[in-house]
């Protein structure tokens, strides 16, 4: 019997891996040597993703010091991977609305230039492959400020550089690339984005999520036009350099490779106003990019499909498991996942809600809560509680399934 487990972290209690370790103890003692095993790391593409990919592919922390989302310097945490050449961020490390009080919230101000500061340190450290999560953002810039960061010279009518932030947005006057590294033609990015929304409009960045960030209600028309300017002069330059993509010898050849098959509008593609409209920028400013769903980049990036594909039982679950798990959550991708390839699928929960029964007609065929007995929250997250209840719930499971006359 192969069983291959997924399960998404206990939130202040366990990791992605401790879980999934604590249910591989479980079914040892169950089932012995008639099971063979295999743990892999899970997460949704935000908060929590560096941690469950190094710690479950092999990886390393680096931390670099990073000009933070209103300008002050900070310390930013990413991974890289086992193969040396992948990098995992969540942009929040560097431009996360939880670095900024909520009182000095400042849209105006608010900048990711650290994001790509982040990127031009693993860069140089080689890294090609990127994985970065766009969530928890307090910034409405357009991801000027990352491009800033990248070598980008965005420049006022006097050729002088615009601020980062929302501020001076209507004020741009141009846009070139012929200081951005050549390398960043080979890097792939893979961003994790699981919002729709464009990056104008009443649907847009500014309308939707500026408010969260400290955009006034009567400021939304006016910061949306602003977006609107900086979407324009982003399709002025694709356009002009790509006309450039032949001149052989041209000081901005290297800049037109850039923009290869990206030469078009992104401002009403489906997550161009994620994170303020860094999802726009990234669309826009680099070939090699792809926006995707959170959970399906972390499931690719682990390689959990091929392990599945000859499995008989797939483990999930997470801290609670409740309805809203069935509208898509993590473990309701793993089980989809096991689905195709006809797997029974199993989730275990710190707690399960009266209205989980959802997840049944989501793919997960039975739920099981860990705690054994009455106890308070504070108690049921200590981690060594934790990974003792997994384990011991998971292997009482597991007894049936193993001595079952049927299996």
């Amino acid at each position: 019997m192969k069983v291959v487990i997924a399960i998404d972290s206990f939130k202040g209690s366990m990791s992605s891996m401790e879980a999934g370790n604590a249910a591989k103890a479980g079914i040892l003692k169950a089932c012995g040597e008639e099971a063979e095993i295999v743990v892999k790391p899970l997460a949704d593409g935000g908060e929590g993703t560096t941690e469950a990919l190094v710690e479950g592919l092999g990886g390393e922390y680096v931390s670099v010091r990073v000009t933070g989302p209103l300008g002050e310097k900070t310390n930013a945490r990413y991974g890289i991977l086992g193969d040396g050449r992948t990098a995992v961020m969540e942009m929040a490390e560097a431009s996360g609305i939880i670095l900024v009080n909520r009182e000095e919230l400042n849209p105006l101000k608010a900048t990711t230039y650290g994001v790509g500061e982040m990127i031009l340190d693993a860069v140089k450290r080689g890294c090609r492959e990127f994985i970065i999560g766009i969530g928890g953002s307090a910034t409405s810039e357009g991801g000027i400020g990352m491009l800033q960061a990248l070598g980008y010279e965005i420049n006022d009518a006097d050729g002088q550089p615009v601020g980062s932030g929302l501020q001076d947005m209507e004020r741009i006057a141009s846009i070139s690339g012929e200081h951005v590294p050549k390398v960043l033609r080979e890097c792939h990015f893979s961003i994790a984005c699981d919002v729709k929304n464009p990056l104008c409009g009443e649907n847009g960045a500014v309308y939707v999520y500026g408010p969260q960030k400290g955009v006034r209600e009567e400021e939304k028309p006016i910061f949306d036009k602003k977006m609107e300017h900086f979407a324009d002069m982003t399709r002025e330059y694709l356009e002009r350099i790509s006309g450039n993509a032949g001149s052989v010898g041209s000081d901005e050849a290297s800049e037109a490779s850039m923009a290869e098959d990206v030469c078009r509008d992104y401002r009403w593609t489906e997550g161009a106003g994620a994170a303020g409209g860094l999802g726009f920028a990234f669309l826009s400013y680099f070939p090699n990019v792809e926006l995707k769903s959170g959970i399906d980049i972390v499931l690719d990036a682990v390689g959990l499909e091929e392990e599945v594909k000859d499995a008989d039982m797939v483990i999930t679950g997470e801290g609670r498991l409740d309805s809203q798990t069935a509208m898509g959550k993590v473990p309701v991708g793993v089980a989809r996942l096991a689905k195709r390839y006809g797997a029974q699928v199993l989730a275990f929960a710190g707690g399960v809600t009266k209205d989980a029964g959802e997840c049944n007609a989501a793919g997960i065929d039975a739920f099981f809560p860990i705690v054994r007995g009455v106890t308070t929250l504070n108690e049921a997250m200590v981690p060594e509680n934790a990974k003792e209840n997994m384990e011991l719930s998971v292997e009482q499971v597991f007894r049936a399934i193993c001595t079952s006359p049927f299996t």
